[in-house]
């Protein structure tokens, strides 16, 4: 019984601290992650939505891919719809003219009368009869010709350039002026036309040619097909496959009007569609119907009516924005990323904020304890360097009142320093604060005594008290035996970088009395030689010339990290 207690109560204090293992897990992260957590939430949703919006265009294509083809199966069987149409019709000419001993123009046209055709519909240009001359005619049939109608340039004389047979168009329906600038016009003239009537002799099947001009004048050499069925008198038994073929019946189609009727009545607009004989080649295109921008997807569909194979093919426009559908994924899975990125980035800034409380609060503690310590230290330090000061100043000097002045030129420098420090909260301070607050009591009625230039340098708190000592026991000297002791003299203070860490300031005096080198070290001399030069960490170069006193120093240039209170300089 013991036993089993101990366990189920061991069981729910372990998923407790699973648990909770678990939400500091999570928690770490937040807090050690604090941009990239909502980075890759928005990630990861953004990639579910391209992936999402990438199948469905995927879908969509695949339709498209399939209504083109089921739209070119449509175009295709309207033209072979067409093209057997036509054939069947010629048959029945075929058969009707056979029958009699002459294709006079009575026949004819009371045959195409009957059939009662809508050539805009079709997209036939008409149907016309050919006739086939025996060689024993050929003579009787050109003085015939010539003796009705003058103007038949493709038929020449017998006695001319041989031709294997002349073939003229005889009769053409409907009665038109383009079509009656065709009638004697010899189709064995034209290769691929003879072509095509040899090959319709031999299977005695109606016979599409390839490629021809339909129109014989004007610029435009309109591009077609035509569809023959050759025509045999006597009886079958006795035909003989070249004396006893009379002639030809067969229609012309312009292929552009061909292809464009069948697409308006299958209503597939809004494609681009190109019809080719026999091979997809420049060369072999009939007719197309283009589209303006760049194609993407190509369905090519075979073409077969009156023995003859023609290729179909469909093409369909770059679309320029996805379909609606994956516009609104795209839409929803943006907005739902959006959100749970701000959600995480503001749950992670939470935990940031709950993390740097609890780090602020510990910070204060330890300031708290810190304060006090480092309030003693430097007024200790401080105190260091006054009885430091008042130590060597009462040592040289030469009364009461010289003690005063001096003690009381040296605090205020300090002072002046201090309060810059206190000024920037014991930050960096800019060099040329420190030199103008030690100048200020030294300036006097003359604006023009110091030249001060040099680039923008930063100092840390303790060298800017050793930089700001120097400068006031130099202008001290210059005011008393120097450069400022003389209404004509001047000083000029420059700095430059000379190091990525360090900074060189120059004293120049000029225009003061001569001055000589002193045989008694005073306290100045001994303060920045000594005190400044240990305190900046680089000797002091200090000449007494003849025009004035030429002083060269080095002040380091620290970052803020870097700065550190320094321990008083025992003397």
């Amino acid at each position: 019984m013991n036993t089993n207690t101990t366990m189920n109560d061991t069981g729910p204090e372990r998923g407790v601290q699973k648990t909770r293992e678990a939400r500091g897990s999570v928690r770490g992260w937040m807090l050690n992650y604090p941009r990239a957590i909502p980075l890759a939430i928005f990630a990861a949703i953004a990639a579910i939505t391209a992936l999402s919006v990438y199948s469905i265009e995927r879908s969509e294509r695949a339709r498209d891919a399939a209504q083109m083809r089921e739209q070119a199966q449509s175009i295709a069987s309207e033209l072979e719809r067409r093209g057997n149409s036509f054939s069947s019709y010629l048959r029945a000419g075929a058969a009707l003219f056979s029958s009699v001993d002459e294709v006079s123009p009575s026949v004819f046209r009371q045959f195409v009368s009957e059939l009662r055709l809508n050539l805009e519909y079709k997209g036939a240009e008409g149907i016309g009869w050919i006739t086939v001359l025996p060689r024993t005619g050929e003579a009787e049939f050109l003085e015939r010709v010539r003796a009705g109608q003058p103007e038949f340039p493709d038929i020449r004389p017998v006695s001319g350039p041989a031709l294997p047979r002349l073939a003229p168009i005889t009769y053409f329906s409907p009665d038109t002026r383009r079509n009656r600038r065709a009638l004697g016009f010899n189709m064995y003239s034209d290769p691929v036309r003879a072509k095509a009537m040899d090959e319709a002799k031999r299977t005695v099947q109606p016979t599409a040619s390839g490629r021809i001009i339909v129109a014989q004048e004007g610029s435009d050499e309109a591009l077609g097909f035509m569809i023959l069925m050759p025509v045999y008198s006597g009886e079958p038994s006795l035909r003989d496959a070249n004396e006893s073929l009379a002639g030809f019946v067969y229609s012309p189609f312009d292929a552009a009007r061909f292809l464009e009727t069948a697409i308006e009545r299958t209503g597939s607009t809004g494609l681009g569609v190109r019809l080719y004989d026999e091979a997809l080649k420049p060369e072999q295109q009939l007719a197309a119907v283009t589209l303006d921008g760049r194609t993407t997807q190509q369905v090519e569909q075979n073409v077969s009516f009156a023995n003859r194979q023609m290729i179909l093919l469909v093409e369909t426009d770059e679309k320029q924005t996805l379909a609606p559908l994956s516009m609104v994924t795209l839409l929803f899975g943006l907005a739902l990323s959006g959100l749970l990125m701000l959600l995480a980035r503001l749950i992670t800034q939470q935990a940031h904020e709950d993390r740097a409380r609890l780090t602020f609060y510990e910070e204060q503690q330890s300031i708290r304890n810190s304060l006090s310590r480092e309030l003693n230290h430097r007024v200790k330090n401080t105190l260091a360097n006054v009885l430091s000061i008042m130590s060597l100043t009462r040592r040289r000097a030469k009364g009461l009142d010289d003690f005063a002045d001096s003690l009381e030129g040296r605090v205020r420098s300090l002072s002046a320093t201090h309060d810059l420090l206190t000024g920037s909260d014991w930050g960096t301070t800019a060099m040329s604060s420190v030199i103008e607050a030690e100048l200020r009591h030294f300036r006097g009625d003359s604006e023009n005594a110091f030249a001060v230039s040099g680039p923008d340098v930063e100092l840390a708190p303790n060298d800017a008290l050793s930089l700001g000592l120097a400068i006031h026991e130099l202008a001290t000297n210059a005011a008393k035996f120097g450069a400022l002791s003389a209404s004509e003299g001047s000083v000029a203070i420059t700095w430059e970088l000379v190091g990525e860490n360090l900074a060189e300031l120059e004293w120049c005096e000029a225009g003061g009395p001569p001055v000589a080198q002193p045989g008694k070290r005073g306290f100045g001399l001994e303060l920045i030689e000594k005190i400044v030069a240990h305190e900046l960490k680089h000797p002091v170069q200090l000449d007494f010339h003849d025009h004035g006193v030429h002083c060269r120093l080095r002040v380091p240039v620290r970052r803020r990290s870097e700065f550190q209170i320094r321990e008083p300089v025992s003397l």
